[in-house]
């Protein structure tokens, strides 16, 4: 079977191509360039010019083929416009989860069609199975430090039936020992722990210079309305956020809500961040059944988050509601709410 892997240049892809050649699969590597390479001042070490060399390198080495597509207008329209338009209207966006679903997903399947290949392969830290009925289901990572199923919540039943994860059943060490086994330069090649187009991570200064009128002033104001500070575009909060304020105050206060219209940023104390549910748009139900009736799941609203157990149900206009059997904090709208029975993504969307 001819199978197209999404080579990034770090580890975890690299071992997903070299697993699937051993396994006498036809494999073909293929890199995406995200960013003019010659700006090296807006982006950072993910996905940079010594990560392409790093997967060509690796492709020759387990002796594969290897392309590199030009994606930069695809990237900076799906994911880096999504990231600024979010902040500017007071979400917080999760630009993995975008890139992973609408770009590489979505437009390498494309690509590898066209090159015959029945299966696009990446390193992410998941797995995929067919269910008796014939559904496709997206399971959490056997590695539960690495799992990566929540950036792919929303893969189609059709995408996840041409996805493969080569590494998802493997913890990072054994993925680790295995590159040293083959001799691959990227073995103790450190992960990426930043967005490739923030590497100084001042998420502010990057919105400004995409769009230098997000400067806007607005206010900081308590639970009753009352101004306590000014400050320049709600671009610069997040929900949940206690620092950055501009506000001095004998307790720990933390952002509230955003008004993008208004430039309102309301604070107060922590457990005003409490919620014990939320409403989510844009769902998609990867598991390929959507429940009209309550189903108990547990939620995970962020990337690290504990999931919460509770229960979801569908609403009219692709939305889903979660109600929580434990306070939620800090819910957070722009990030992805995903849910799962057991390891089992069932969906998710993003929260309103």
């Amino acid at each position: 079977m001819r199978v197209v892997v999404a080579m990034s240049g770090g580890v975890d892809s690299s071992v997903a191509a070299a697993i699937l050649a051993a396994s006498g699969h036809d494999v073909v590597g293929l890199s995406m360039q995200l960013y003019d390479q010659s700006d090296t001042q807006a982006f950072g070490s993910c996905c940079s010019l010594d990560d392409l060399h790093d997967a060509r390198r690796v492709a020759a080495a387990i002796g594969i083929p290897h392309y590199i597509l030009n994606f930069e207008r695809q990237f900076q329209q799906t994911v880096v416009a999504n990231f600024v338009g979010e902040y500017l209207a007071g979400r917080t966006p999760l630009p993995c989860a975008h890139c992973n679903s609408d770009l590489k997903f979505s437009t390498l399947l494309d690509r590898a069609q066209g090159l015959g290949a029945d299966v696009v392969a990446t390193g992410h830290y998941a797995r995929v199975e067919r269910s008796a009925g014939g559904a496709w289901h997206l399971r959490r990572g056997h590695d539960p430090d690495k799992d990566q199923s929540y950036f792919l919540f929303s893969l189609t039943q059709e995408q996840l039936g041409r996805a493969a994860f080569p590494v998802g059943a493997l913890t990072k060490l054994e993925v680790r020992a295995h590159a040293r086994a083959l001799g691959l330069r990227v073995a103790d090649k450190p992960d990426s722990q930043e967005i490739c187009f923030i590497p100084d991570g001042d998420y502010a200064a990057f919105v400004e210079r995409q769009v230098p009128t997000a400067a806007k002033a607005g206010v900081v104001a308590d639970e009753d309305g009352r101004t306590l500070a000014a400050h320049h575009g709600v671009h610069r909060f997040t929900i949940g956020q206690r620092k950055g304020l501009g506000v001095s105050s004998p307790m720990p206060l933390y952002v509230l809500r955003i008004d993008a219209e208004s430039g309102q940023v309301t604070v107060g104390p922590r457990e005003a961040l409490e919620r014990r549910s939320l409403t989510a748009s844009q769902v998609t139900w990867t598991c390929g059944e959507a429940p009209e009736e309550w189903r108990a799941v547990r939620a995970q609203i962020r990337h690290r988050h504990r999931a919460a157990s509770g229960r979801v149900r569908t609403l009219p206009d692709g939305r889903a509601t979660f109600e929580s059997n434990e306070p939620l904090s800090a819910v957070t709208p722009g990030q992805a709410a995903v849910f799962y029975e057991g390891d089992l993504v069932v969906g998710g969307g993003w929260i309103d």
